[in-house]
């Protein structure tokens, strides 16, 4: 017994440069999202609105101290900093909900129960401290978005202004995927790699999708060196692995057979 306990605490011991609060900090990325959208006593007292701002400071340092990060305090301070450029990327991201699905009533609707937005607000997040090479923490923040909505965004991912996830349950956006402005994605698309070769890992692998493309439900698009033009609209169901030029419409063709009701005892028995 002593020896079995010995080993897993000498394993622990061996991973402390990994290891952080992890729920606190899926808790952390809930406060600072309350604290950039939603209502509450910050909204109603500028003071309380700053001593908000330095809770969560404070906390995003210990959790950048536990993953012995240098230069912790500038890191902190920058992200703060740039955090108003991020907040208006993504008011256009809300308002391209509100422009394009006829479903929201509000931005606050959009705001308290899309899971498309929160995603896409977390990755903007969690892209931002993977572009400092902060390790682990990013990876945490874009999978406890991952685990509470089913969209998956990797933090390395690059996507631009006013993006829209509709539904979301079940898309997949991989690491080296490239999404310009004004991109619409719906339920189950996938943004992913031909091969999963370790040995790819440092090359391009996932898709490139210029501005002002619709891709529909279910949607696959993979390789690094596939390009879907602009404008392009790929339809639901589609597996793609090559380019398309711009203002493309690519759609799955299935045949769809309607009949009139029949006799049921003329239906062949399948029973086995």
């Amino acid at each position: 017994m002593e020896n079995r306990l010995k080993q897993l605490f000498e394993f622990k011991q061996s991973q402390q440069h990994y290891l952080f609060d992890k729920y606190r900090a899926e808790i952390w990325s809930e406060e600072l999202f309350k604290w950039l959208f939603l209502g509450g006593e910050e909204s109603c007292r500028f003071d309380l609105f700053e001593e908000k701002e330095a809770e969560l400071k404070n906390e995003l340092t210990v959790f950048l101290k536990q993953l012995l990060v240098e230069k912790t305090s500038d890191i902190v301070d920058s992200f703060f900093n740039e955090l108003c450029s991020i907040h208006k990327i993504l008011l256009s991201d809300l308002d391209a909900v509100m422009k394009f699905d006829p479903a929201a009533k509000s931005h606050s609707e959009v705001l308290m129960s899309y899971p498309g937005f929160f995603t896409i607000v977390i990755y903007r997040i969690a892209h931002y401290f993977w572009n400092q090479k902060i390790p682990v923490f990013p990876r945490v923040l874009s999978e406890y978005a991952h685990s509470k909505t089913g969209i998956d965004i990797h933090p390395a991912a690059q996507i631009g202004e006013r993006f829209f996830i509709d539904h979301g349950t079940g898309v997949v956006i991989g690491e080296t995927a490239e999404i310009g402005n004004d991109v619409k994605i719906y339920q189950g698309v996938t943004l992913g790699a031909l091969s999963v070769s370790k040995d790819k890992a440092e090359q391009k692998r996932h898709p490139t999708i210029e501005d002002g493309v619709i891709i529909y439900a279910n949607a696959t698009i993979l390789g690094g060196k596939t390009i879907v033009g602009r404008g392009s609209v790929i339809g639901g169901n589609v597996w793609l692995t090559e380019s398309v030029p711009s203002q493309t419409l690519v759609f799955h063709k299935s045949e769809v057979i309607v009949k009139d009701k029949i006799d049921v005892s003329k239906i062949i028995d399948f029973s086995i």
